[in-house]
């Protein structure tokens, strides 16, 4: 018996082990060269890749840390290994890396295998970038085409690709990248807990565009309201699993929560409905469609997991949908969008949802903001000092709507239970 439990306790620990970050990822992540070459030297792999964690090439490109980059590249880190469905390439575009991007190149950066899942903005830059290296590697004009309108030609080259780049790119400079709560503001103290959600690159499924730059801008955001950085569980992309997502709402939650704390739950991402039964389902990274009661997350079983907590307030805010119809929505093969959704589970007084979209709407993002709609205009009327879920929602509705019409869709925010009964409660700063 003293065996069979020795074993477990040891296979337990290898797991955790496997899933921890190695020296070397954790000196890319802080740009410390000298502990990147002193690993280097002792042989470390410099495209090891372990469970839920980012490889180091990776973490460099995130963090802007382009002479960590160069380091990599020139000790052997490959420049079109994938995570996940992510080239380090198109990782730079979308974090809007540029100078990266052109050294990413330079080390043989394959633009096509990039573009190959790459959707948006992300997409429309990268073509550009392919249809620069197809003008570069045309041949030399022939004799007849004079120096100067050689020099035409290339200038306008250039201003093309610059306009197009300033224009489509994802190099957009937001208006609310910056979150600025001032301290008199903060309502959040060291019991209030929050959970932020968001995948974009999904192991097996088309992209939700944007969820991983909204995912992580909430996560400036829930910092400058006052939550405290070892209350804050941020999942984004491979490390968002289900077994990882019902740890932290199951387990971490509950063991942190204390009776006056204030929970603050975001998800970006992929929802999808079952078929038969119409109930809506988180989608994981490793979630699939046709088998959702085995790889999905039930609202269900979120909203009972948070019903249960012996807190002072929940907040839930979702940037997805769940009809199937598109947008931030999958469906099972076969299957067709669902028409009407199962009516929503009665929620405790302590919980507020406010959502992207009502019953089969589409949650839509935008390629100008760089954002997903719904929480492009959250976040503003947070930035813009809406103090609580009611006045967020009065703030956004009719603007998510107007932005959702101009490309012929529908989209309107929802909110549980209603505004009225929520107003001066759920404040999240004052």
């Amino acid at each position: 018996m003293r065996r069979i439990f020795g074993f477990f306790l040891i296979l337990s620990m290898l797991i955790l082990l496997a899933g921890c970050a190695s020296p070397l990822m954790n000196a890319a992540k802080d740009g410390d060269i000298n502990a990147i070459k002193v690993e280097l030297d002792k042989g470390a792999d410099p495209n090891e890749q372990k469970f839920n964690t980012f490889p180091p090439l990776f973490e460099a490109i995130y963090y802007g840390h382009f002479d960590v980059v160069r380091l990599l590249l020139d000790r052997g880190a490959d420049p079109n290994r994938m995570m996940g469905v992510w080239t380090p390439l198109e990782w730079a575009v979308a974090r809007k890396k540029l100078k990266i991007v052109e050294l990413l190149l330079e080390k043989g950066a394959d633009i096509d295998l990039a573009m190959a899942n790459s959707r948006g903005a992300n997409r429309t830059y990268l073509e550009s970038l392919k249809q620069k290296q197809i003008t570069a590697a045309k041949p030399t004009p022939s004799p007849a085409i004079t120096k100067e309108d050689i020099t035409t030609i290339v200038q306008a080259a250039v201003e093309g690709a610059k306009t197009q780049k300033e224009s489509k790119s994802p190099s957009i400079q937001s208006d609310i990248d910056r979150p600025n709560i001032a301290d008199s503001e903060k309502v959040m103290g060291d019991n209030d807990l929050a959970i932020i959600i968001g995948i974009e690159g999904y192991q097996s499924l088309p992209k939700s565009d944007y969820s991983y730059d909204d995912a992580r801008l909430m996560a400036d955001y829930v910092k400058a309201l006052g939550f405290k950085s070892r209350n804050i569980e941020l999942l984004l992309e491979e490390r968002a699993t289900k077994s990882a997502i019902e740890k932290i709402i199951k387990t971490w939650l509950p063991n942190k929560a204390k009776p006056d704390s204030r929970v603050f739950v975001y998800y970006s991402g992929h929802g999808a409905p079952e078929p038969k039964t119409g109930d809506a389902y988180i989608v994981p990274f490793d979630g699939d469609p046709n088998y959702l009661s085995d790889t999905g997350y039930p609202l269900k079983s979120l909203y009972d997991s948070l019903g249960k907590l012996q807190v002072a307030e929940v907040t839930v805010v979702l940037d997805s949908c769940f009809s199937g119809a598109g947008g931030r929505s999958v469906l099972a093969k076969g299957a067709r969008p669902l028409v009407m959704m199962t009516t929503s589970t009665v929620l405790p007084s302590n919980i507020a949802v406010l959502s992207a979209t009502q019953g089969t709407q589409i949650s839509t993002s935008s390629p100008e903001k760089g954002h997903g709609v719904f929480t492009y205009y959250f976040l503003k009327a947070l930035k813009g000092g809406k103090k609580n879920i009611a006045e967020i929602y009065e703030y956004i509705k009719p603007l998510v709507e107007d932005e959702a019409k101009q490309i012929n869709v529908q989209q309107s925010p929802s909110i549980s239970p209603d505004a009225e009964k929520l107003k001066g409660r759920f404040l999240l700063r004052r």
